[in-house]
């Protein structure tokens, strides 16, 4: 019997570049804020983690939000974020622009959301990726569904699955000694 991964190869294989989505894919998509008009953000550590496992392997990652925030600029920076997107509406000439300058052609780049703003970027690359939230219009026309939802643990999931596709994830996530 063929496991998941044999599936997944031929469509994990090319991708050197994950681009994601925040809100409900990073975050649950919830918009929180304090008193004093500041804006909350919850992330999922085992996201982070992977992000970090994936840049360990010699890959790229990237963010791309329509909105702004210093939440995600803070995030990005502890997990060693470089590309960070904010503020771009539409989504899809930013990319362009992006994977231009790092010399990556479209069919080599994964990218996961969770909206409508979301679908040119995911028709313009190799792979497309949703949260099992995401909606339904976004859900239809996707590459893989995440069996989790945004926040809780969907980038970890699509990097896991990239990872164990192309055999390279036991090697990068050994716990450190």
């Amino acid at each position: 019997m063929s496991r998941q991964s044999d599936f997944d190869l031929p469509v994990a294989e090319p991708i050197r570049l994950i681009l994601s989505d925040v809100d409900g894919v990073m975050t649950t998509g919830q918009l929180w804020f304090d008193a004093a008009g500041g804006e909350i953000k919850q992330f999922h550590v085992r996201d982070g983690m992977a992000v970090k496992i994936w840049q360990t392997a010699g890959m790229q990652f990237g963010i791309v939000s329509s909105r702004n925030s210093p939440a995600v600029t803070r995030r990005a920076a502890e997990i060693g974020v470089s590309h960070v997107l904010q503020g771009v509406d539409p989504k899809l000439p930013a990319v362009i622009e992006l994977l231009g300058s790092l010399g990556v052609p479209p069919d080599q780049v994964a990218y996961i959301g969770d909206d409508l703003p979301d679908l040119p970027v995911m028709r313009h690359v190799g792979l497309s990726a949703a949260p099992a939230d995401a909606c339904d219009d976004v859900l239809a026309e996707v590459t893989w569904v995440m069996r989790t939802g945004g926040g809780c643990g969907a980038i970890r999931e699509l990097v896991e699955r990239l990872m164990r596709a192309t055999s390279t994830w036991e090697a990068h996530a050994t716990p450190l000694a």
